[in-house]
C-alpha cells in the first residue's frame, strides 16, 4: 500500500505518476486520492474545532450550574455543536473510507531498474541456463504423454470436478509427490529456510494484507456465508504470519517454505491454456518468504531468486531468467524476476516462478514493523519477498517433456530417484 505522506512528496509523486502509467495505470487516480485526502483534512480540522467548542461551552455550563445561574440557553447551544460535531465525524470517517479504499486499489512503486514496457514482450532477459534437450524424433507435449501412458486423466476429472481439474495416477503421482519433497528438502538443507505448514484457509485481512483484496477478489474461491476463503498461494498465509506484530532488527531476516496446495478460479485467464497442466484451479507449489531489513532486500532478492534456479539446475532443466517489464509486474511488486522453463513439446519457454520484492509494500497493509537496535528509533516497515520454489505442476510438465523417451516413457533425474525409491523410468 503507497503511504498518503509519501504521495504528498513532490518527488516521490512525480515518480509514482511516471511509475504507474508505465505500468498502464490511471494517473489521474493520483489527483483524485490528494483531493480526497484535503477533503478528510478539513473535515477533521471542523471536527476539532467544533470538538474544542464543545468543550469550552461544557465548561460554561458547568461553572453556571455552580453558581445556580439559568444555562438552558448554553445547553441548546451544546445540543447544537454536539450534532455538528458528529456530522463532521462521519463527514471525516466516510472521506477516509473512500480514501483507504482507492490507497489499497493502486498498485507498487516499480524499481528504477524495472524496463520501461508495455507487455510480456517487452521483457528483458537476465540471463540463460542450461543445454536444450536433443531428440531423435518429434517431443510430445505432456497431455499426451500423459493420456497416453494413463498415468494422467482429465475425463474423470471433469466428471467429478470440472474442466481444469485432473487426476495423477501411479508413478506420475509419486513423481509429483517427490518433486515437493525434493523442493522442500533443498530450500530447508542448502537454503536455511524454515519449513511452515500454513492454514489452507484465509481471512479477508489476510488477503488484503498481500494485496489480493479487493482488487483481485475474483481471482479467488470463497466459502459462502463465512469470511473464509481459499488460499489462492502460500503467500498469504506466510506473509500474514507476523501480521501486526513488530520484529526485532536481530532477527531479520526470517526465511520461510511452505509446500501447499493452491486454488485459483482464474476468473481472468479468458480461455488461456485451458488444457493440460499449466493453468488449473488446484496445484501445489513450494513457496519462499522472506522478511527483510530494507537495506537487504534487494540482495536477498537476488538470493531467493538463485535459491529457485537451483532446483531447475539440480533437476539438470534448462531454463531462462527474465526481468519483468513495467507493463507486465505484478500489482504489489516493485521488481520481479520470473523464472521460464524450456518445454520442447511446446517449443517454448513458460513461467515457473515469479520472485518478487514487494518492499514495504505488503508490510504496510499488513502492519508488519521492526525495531532499529539503536536507542530512541521508531519503528521501520519490514521489506516482504516471495518467489516459488517451484511450482510443481510445472515442473512435473518439464521433467516430462524434457526427459520423454520415444517410446513414451519418461526418464526419473538423478536428484528425484532417491525419492522414488530408486526408480529410473517410469
Amino acid at each position: 500500500m503507497i503511504d498518503i505522506k509519501s504521495l504528498e512528496n513532490e518527488d516521490f509523486q512525480k515518480a509514482y505518476r511516471t511509475s504507474l502509467k508505465n505500468r498502464g495505470g490511471e494517473v489521474q487516480l493520483v489527483d483524485r486520492i490528494l483531493e480526497l485526502n484535503k477533503s478528510r483534512k478539513q473535515a477533521l480540522h471542523e471536527f476539532e474545532s467544533r470538538k474544542a467548542e464543545q468543550n469550552k461551552v461544557g465548561q460554561e455550563i458547568a461553572k453556571m450550574k455552580r453558581s445556580g445561574a439559568d444555562a438552558s440557553d448554553l445547553l441548546n447551544e451544546m445540543q447544537a455543536l454536539a450534532q455538528k460535531t458528529k456530522d463532521f465525524e462521519s463527514q471525516a470517517a466516510e472521506v477516509q473510507e473512500k480514501l483507504n479504499y482507492l490507497l489499497s486499489s493502486i498498485p507498487n512503486l516499480c524499481h528504477s531498474s524495472v524496463p520501461v514496457g508495455k507487455s510480456e514482450e517487452d521483457n528483458v532477459l537476465v540471463r540463460s541456463q542450461g543445454v536444450k534437450m536433443e531428440f531423435s524424433f518429434q517431443p510430445k507435449e505432456h497431455i499426451e504423454l500423459g493420456e497416453k501412458s494413463g498415468l494422467l486423466d482429465f475425463e474423470r476429472a471433469g466428471k467429478v470436478a470440472g474442466a481444469r481439474f485432473s487426476y495423477l495416477r501411479g508413478a506420475l503421482a509419486q513423481m509429483e509427490r517427490a518433486l515437493g519433497q525434493f523442493m522442500l528438502e533443498s530450500h530447508i538443507e542448502k537454503n536455511g529456510y524454515e519449513e511452515l505448514i500454513p492454514p489452507y484457509i484465509v481471512n479477508s485481512a489476510s488477503l488484503f494484507g498481500t494485496g489480493n483484496f479487493p482488487k483481485f477478489r475474483d481471482d479467488v474461491f470463497h466459502l459462502e456465508g463465512t469470511d473464509y476463503h481459499l488460499i489462492p498461494t502460500a503467500e498469504v498465509p506466510l506473509t500474514n504470519f507476523f501480521a501486526g506484530e513488530t520484529l526485532k532488527e536481530e532477527d531479520l531476516p526470517q526465511k520461510f517454505v511452505a509446500l501447499t496446495p493452491c486454488f485459483r478460479s482464474e476468473a481472468g485467464s479468458y480461455g488461456k491454456d485451458t488444457k493440460g497442466l499449466i493453468r488449473q484451479h488446484q496445484f501445489h507449489k513450494a513457496e519462499m518468504m522472506i522478511f527483510s531489513h530494507p537495506d537487504q532486500s534487494y540482495d536477498l532478492h537476488d538470493q531467493l531468486t538463485h535459491h529457485a534456479e537451483m532446483i531447475l539446475q539440480d533437476l539438470e532443466l534448462p531454463y531462462r531468467v527474465m526481468a519483468l517489464c513495467t507493463g507486465d509486474i505484478s500489482f504489489g511488486a516493485a521488481k520481479c524476476y520470473d523464472i521460464e522453463v524450456w518445454l520442447p513439446g511446446q517449443n517454448a519457454y513458460r513461467e515457473i516462478s515469479s520472485c518478487s520484492n514487494f518492499e514495504d509494500f505488503q508490510a504496510r497493509r499488513a502492519n508488519i514493523r521492526f525495531k532499529e537496535s539503536a536507542p530512541k528509533s521508531k519503528p521501520r516497515f519490514v521489506h516482504t519477498l516471495n518467489g516459488s520454489g517451484l511450482a510443481v505442476g510445472r515442473t512435473l510438465i518439464a521433467v516430462m517433456e524434457n526427459y520423454q523417451q520415444e517410446d513414451g516413457s519418461i526418464l526419473v533425474p538423478k536428484a528425484l530417484q532417491k525419492y522414488m525409491g530408486g526408480k529410473t523410468k517410469i
